[in-house]
């Protein structure tokens, strides 16, 4: 597997075909290759495996050799119709989580549907989730609402806090902006200390002041490397997931780090992450250190 494809989670599903959708698309821009991965979890009593797939029990060598082809198809109809572009597809034995946590170490980018069957079924609801988001090695799309497949040309959003994960998100929603040719719109969260009023009036004017201030270096720097991304800032109280859920409305794609400061702790390790995954608007990127 080479460390610089996209690998798509894979089993057939409606998710999972608006997953791989995105990801053509994303390697059309980039000119990665792009591999679906089925992870093909033995059962051990008779069970659902995946669209076409009759159930059965450990070991069924039958049920595999559909899996394998419905693969193997999937990715056949996505080369023919993107010639331009590498598709291949392999079937992995294992806990989908905990597969897809080690294939990831060779990869780019993984992209995954929110719901699943088969192989995937309940990827990504409860632990599972987590587990895949926070430990995965490289970064990871959720695909989800109406901008599956690049939709109409609408902003990237990131998150960021000044924390080296945040500054990672910014860098990776920046390269995206400038490929797609759309806005950039920057969000920074901030809370009062418990037990404090918020401020108000010119005090009110100074906090954000001083928030928006530590963004002018990173941004600086971004903007010397994509001139032509046009760049808003949004400084507000409130929580993260509150404030990019309502971002991502007009976004396509929104951005956030696996772990930050002040606003963002901990956004991908609780509930602010199993919020951003079950109500954005658009797909989530969760981007981390390799």
């Amino acid at each position: 597997m080479s460390g610089d494809e996209i690998l798509v989670g894979y089993d057939g599903s409606a998710d999972a075909s608006m997953a791989l959708d995105w990801a053509l698309d994303e390697a059309g821009r980039t000119g990665r290759p792009v591999r679906l991965a089925y992870v093909f979890e033995w059962l051990t009593v008779a069970g659902w495996i995946g669209p076409g797939v009759a159930p059965g029990v450990w070991p069924d060598d039958t049920a595999r050799r559909q899996v394998e082809e419905l693969v193997r198809k999937a990715a056949a109809d996505a080369a023919a119709a993107h010639p331009q572009l590498t598709v291949s597809s392999e079937v992995f034995d294992g806990p989908p989580a905990l597969v897809l946590q080690e294939r990831s170490a060779q990869a780019d980018l993984l992209v995954l549907g929110t719901r699943g069957h088969g192989g995937f079924g309940g990827l990504l609801a409860g632990s599972t989730t987590v587990a895949v988001t926070a430990h995965a090695h490289c970064p990871v799309v959720v695909v989800r609402g109406e901008a599956a497949a690049g939709g109409r040309a609408r902003r990237v959003v990131v998150g960021v806090d000044g924390s080296e994960c945040s500054l990672l998100a910014l860098g990776f929603a920046v390269e995206r902006a400038a490929s797609r040719g759309v806005p950039l719109h920057v969000v920074r969260a901030w809370h009062r200390p418990a037990g404090q009023r918020s401020p108000a009036g010119p005090e009110a004017r100074e906090a954000v002041a001083a928030d928006r201030a530590e963004l002018d270096e990173p941004l600086a720097r971004w903007g010397r490397a994509f001139p032509d991304v046009e760049v808003t800032v949004q400084v507000a109280e409130g929580t993260p997931a509150a404030l990019l859920v309502d971002a991502s409305r007009d976004a396509s794609l929104v951005v956030v780090g696996t772990r930050g400061l002040g606003g963002l702790r901990g956004m991908l390790l609780g509930s602010v992450s199993q919020q951003l995954v079950q109500h954005a608007h658009c797909p989530v990127a969760v981007v981390r250190e390799r």
